[in-house]
């Protein structure tokens, strides 16, 4: 008998076995591994309600006109606030809670929160909670990280923290100064319901085109609600495009 042809055997049947058992059971590995945590995108829910976000770091030319407009229609919307914008502008903070919108968390300086330690993501955090706290008597509980950045470790400290992660699943690209028609077009294009919709202040065509996207969303069912009314606070999981759903719905 050939020893050195049986060995050689031997190996290839054990390189194929450790391959089969790879793509068997490695995948798996594998995908669990890769599971990140994620931010909440929109939300499973029933009667159409969307979110209107607004993010707030630069600018402030636009903020009553935007107060005006939502007022106009009745509806409450979510505004994520830099610290460096509050300290800034604290008359507008006061009348975004005064109108009865919610003025949420967007970080203390606009930093990349993927290159922070954890203490050092809950130090910014929590310094630009005081100071929305300290002019609307309300602590933030929203959070959405600039740039729309984040890692696990964003994640898990501010779920720490006892805040929620939110991002956006309708980009009205508004900061890029498109034509009013063109916001309009893309959001009325992707909206549905549990949406999440990311505007900003200061951008140059968003308030001529926000009458006309409210009005489109109301007379199609939808129905405005700040995020903190939109999101699940508990039993909820978050599936891998980011949506929030109730523990046992069967959609998940």
């Amino acid at each position: 008998m050939d020893f050195s042809k049986t060995r050689k055997a031997k190996r290839i049947v054990a390189g194929t076995l450790a391959v089969l058992l790879f793509c068997i059971f490695g995948g798996s590995i594998s995908a669990a591994a890769a599971a990140r945590e994620l931010p909440i995108y929109c939300v499973e829910r029933e009667g159409k309600p969307v979110s209107l976000t607004f993010d707030a770091a630069w600018g402030n030319e636009d903020t009553q006109l935007l107060i005006d407009i939502l007022g106009k229609y009745n509806v409450k919307a979510t505004f994520f606030v830099v610290g460096d914008w509050v300290r800034k502008y604290p008359e507008s903070v006061r009348a975004l809670h005064e109108a009865g919108h919610e003025v949420m968390n967007h970080s203390s300086t606009h930093k990349h929160f993927n290159q922070l330690s954890s203490e050092q993501i809950a130090e910014d955090v929590g310094a630009c909670n005081d100071k929305i706290e300290a002019l609307t008597g309300v602590r933030p509980i929203l959070f959405r990280p600039p740039f729309g950045e984040y890692n696990d470790n964003v994640i898990k400290t501010l779920n720490g923290m006892g805040m929620y992660t939110i991002q956006w699943d309708v980009d009205s690209l508004d900061w890029k100064e498109i034509p009013a028609s063109e916001i309009t077009n893309r959001v009325t294009k992707r909206v549905k319901s549990g949406s999440i919709i990311l505007f900003h202040n200061a951008a140059k065509h968003t308030p001529e085109a926000l009458p006309g996207i409210i009005e489109w969303l109301i007379q199609n069912g939808y129905r405005p609600v700040k995020v903190s009314e939109l999101i699940y606070r508990d039993n909820y999981t978050i599936n891998h495009e980011g949506r929030q759903i109730p523990k046992g719905d069967k959609q998940l």
